[in-house]
Formats: structure tokens, sequence, C-alpha cells
């Protein structure tokens, strides 16, 4: 079975190009977006009419991920108010910590465009307290 690229990715490609982010496409219904100021860069992934954005706040050792640095990553009132912490077994003893957030597309109008850049938006906004919130953490 070949991989093929969703009708919906290419708007949504152009949308981000157009709004001033550089944007690619590493993989089919994949894209690769990256803030241009900040250098941050989160990925998307469009399954269905799912969009999932995710990024990677950073690598540490699993020791290093502590009980009171978890309670922070899910206290309510961390700051993070639309994007939520997964772990990834990044290999030799480490963790990856990213923050994520997805958006449901509809029709590809108007106002799957508004939600595709809030979302985006929320994510980065949300990955500068994301950092304050690991800071504690040795790598």
């Amino acid at each position: 079975m070949t991989a093929t690229t969703s009708p919906l990715l290419g708007p949504i490609h152009a949308l981000l190009a157009e709004k001033g982010y550089e944007v690619s496409e590493p993989a089919p219904d994949t894209l690769t977006i990256r803030e241009v100021e900040s250098g941050v860069t989160a990925r998307a992934v469009l399954q269905g009419d799912i969009l999932f954005l995710s990024l990677v706040c950073t690598v540490a050792p699993k020791a290093a991920i502590t009980p009171e640095i978890m309670a922070s990553m899910l206290a309510a009132g961390n700051g993070i108010s639309t994007s939520y912490f997964q772990l990834y077994d990044a290999g030799n003893g480490k963790l990856a910590v990213t923050l994520n957030n997805f958006c449901k597309l509809e029709d590809g109008g108007p106002e799957d465009e508004d939600e595709v850049l809030s979302c985006v938006h929320f994510l980065l906004v949300d990955v500068m307290t994301a950092r304050k919130v690991l800071s504690g953490l040795s790598s």
C-alpha cells in the first residue's frame, strides 16, 4: 500500500507559508513548521480530519523526570492553557518531553484556516511557558 497525501495538506502548507512560517513536507501527510524568528519547529501530522501538532521541548535522562517535574507538567495552573505534554522514549535512557495540540478540520474553509492558525499559534506560545516549567530538569 502506497502512502498518499490528503488533499487538505496542500492548503494547510500554503496557508502557513503565507503567514510567514517555513514549511516543508518530510513525509506523506506530515508538515514541519518552523517559526522563523524564534527557530521553534513543530511537526504536524494529518490523520483523517484531525491535524496533530507536536514539538520537542527537551530531551532529558529518565531519572530527571521527577515526581515534582511531572506534577508541574500536569498542574492546572502551570500557565499552559491549550497544549499538553507527552513523554516518549528517546533511547539511551532518555525521554523526549513534547508539547502537543490538535485541531479538527471541517471542509477546508475559512473556519479551518482560523483553527489551524490558532492551533499553531497557541502551541508556539505555550512552548515558552513549557520551557519554564521544565527548567528544573537536569540534563
